[in-house]
């Protein structure tokens, strides 16, 4: 069953900081656990209500935020996931399909931030 749920959970806020960088608050607002993932930043589990905050430095680009479902995590940190599997709990390249992404580029031509959500790679379900 698809489910538009994690679309509020990948770009809930945005709060941009005098350096041009910016801070991207993940909440899960859905009544499951998600494992939020980004790249750069990382990743980690989110319980139904939990937020994950993410200082991103000025200049970035090729960047993502996905949600991952289905998730399992050994006590490394190595696992998978049924939805936007990197192999680990912390991602250090892109999920797999399918993901629901936003996608963001920070001060880029004439000074300005881009960001998109994108169904490139398919989207998450539940």
């Amino acid at each position: 069953m698809a489910s538009s749920a994690l679309l509020p959970l990948l770009l809930s806020s945005f709060l941009f900081a005098l350096a041009n960088a910016a801070t991207f608050t993940v909440t899960n607002k859905c009544s499951y656990t998600i494992w939020a993932a980004a790249s750069p930043g990382g990743g980690r589990q989110l319980n139904s209500g939990e937020t994950w905050n993410l200082d991103i430095p000025a200049g970035t680009v090729g960047a993502r935020i996905w949600g991952r479902t289905g998730c399992s995590f050994d006590g490394n940190g190595n696992g998978r996931c049924d939805t936007g599997d990197c192999g680990k709990l912390e991602c250090s390249g892109y999920g797999s399909p399918p993901n629901t992404l936003a996608e963001y580029a920070l001060n880029q031509f004439g000074n300005m931030d881009f960001y998109d959500i994108s169904l490139v790679d398919g989207f998450n379900h539940y």
